[in-house]
């Protein structure tokens, strides 16, 4: 039974290991044949996908996101209500969002691994007292944009960790959209009925961050080295799903103490939606062992295993937290009060792949320095 991932270093090097190792200890008799597929985003590993179906070669499963991204695959995809949804329970034993990502055709085509939220804002603490900055007090994108200033002007730390990466910078695009649009102007926007002075304003304000505060590499970095600079002090803030702060724990930072997490100020009453999982091909070439495997998943044992090393957590609600640090345990009672949960759009849920590609090609052709926002809120408007 091969199955393929991208979690190859950085944050998620110790979760696969932490899941595989849990998979093969109570199925050790199973001939098991993890594959790991590099490349920041999935898009190595989607490129393999791709090529393997095309070719009539699927593995037996695969990582990748859930909701609209399931798409890309059409006919390519096959049904485990029967022998894995309901044989396991799993439409109770996950939160709705989940369930509802892992529909496909009247049927269910992957099954739920954890979850992340996109928008946090991570920070370095020290950088953060050296400059006098009280990141609790950032109430939204000006005070910000205040902060990042005074980063620069108080420090010799770069004010906004970046990777200019299309993928990257359609995460932070987002996210500003909702800090400064708010959640219905997202909604709508994703929906196909964006508000185009709602676009313009996002990219206005996302150019002044860009523009003026980020890393001189940020061209040539991914988001691991980036994140490296937050760790190193070289860096106040960076923006990114938890996976981020799955980096830290590995690496034994402490929480509160060397790195902190505010959410992304305008959204505090947000969590905004990721989806981890993995994905069933049709014409399985082990359905029965593949059938086990997926059960697995979406089970307690491996929510646990993955979740508190990769800085997700579980989609099941009947997981205890107690293997789970601080920050992952407030992230847990977040996700259960929070008003909205905006799906994301650089990851899968908001919009099929080919928008979403779409979405990047504008980027990388109007927003990946030089910023051009005119070129770039048309090409929005025009894709969505």
């Amino acid at each position: 039974m091969e199955v393929l991932h991208a979690w190859t270093g950085g944050d998620g090097q110790e979760a696969q290991e932490a899941l595989f190792d849990a998979f093969t200890e109570e199925y050790p008799d199973m001939d098991f044949d993890p594959n790991a597929i590099g490349g920041g985003g999935n898009q190595s590993l989607d490129s393999t996908v791709a090529t393997r179906l095309q070719n009539n070669n699927p593995p037996s499963s695969f990582a990748g996101w859930p909701g609209a991204n399931l798409e890309r695959y059409d006919s390519a995809l096959g049904d485990i209500q029967s022998e894995v949804w309901d044989e396991s329970d799993f439409e109770d034993a996950h939160v709705q969002e989940a369930v509802e990502a892992c529909q496909y055709n009247d049927g269910y085509s992957a099954v739920p691994l954890g979850s992340h939220r996109m928008n946090d804002l991570f920070y370095n603490v020290s950088v953060l007292e050296e400059a006098g900055v009280d990141p609790e007090s950032l109430d939204d994108a000006d005070a910000l944009i205040d902060a990042l200033d005074t980063v620069q002007s108080e420090t010799d730390a770069t004010p906004l960790g970046m990777s200019l990466e299309a993928w990257g910078i359609l995460q932070t695009w987002a996210v500003v959209m909702l800090s400064t649009q708010g959640y219905d102007a997202y909604i709508d926007f994703i929906n196909g009925d964006g508000d185009e002075d709602a676009v313009r304003s996002t990219f206005e304000t996302l150019e002044e961050m860009l523009a003026n505060y980020i890393n001189s590499d940020a061209a040539s970095v991914g988001f691991t080295e980036v994140n490296q600079d937050i760790m190193n002090g070289d860096a106040a803030f960076i923006h990114g799903g938890n996976w981020l702060a799955g980096a830290y724990i590995s690496e034994e930072l402490t929480y509160g103490e060397d790195w902190g997490a505010i959410r992304f100020p305008g959204t505090e009453d947000m969590y905004g939606l990721h989806i981890d999982s993995f994905i069933y091909p049709g014409d399985n070439p082990t359905p029965e062992d593949t059938a086990t495997f997926l059960q697995f998943i979406g089970g307690e044992t491996a929510q646990v295993a993955f979740n508190q090393y990769k800085g997700s957590i579980p989609t099941r609600t009947d997981v205890p937290t107690d293997e789970f640090n601080p920050y992952l345990t407030e992230t847990i009672e977040d996700f259960n009060e929070v008003s909205e949960k905006p799906p994301t759009l650089a990851h899968g849920l908001a919009v099929d792949q080919a928008t979403q590609s779409d979405l990047e090609g504008v980027l990388n052709n109007n927003f990946a320095d030089p910023f051009d926002v005119d070129g770039a809120t048309e090409g929005f408007m025009d894709t969505v």
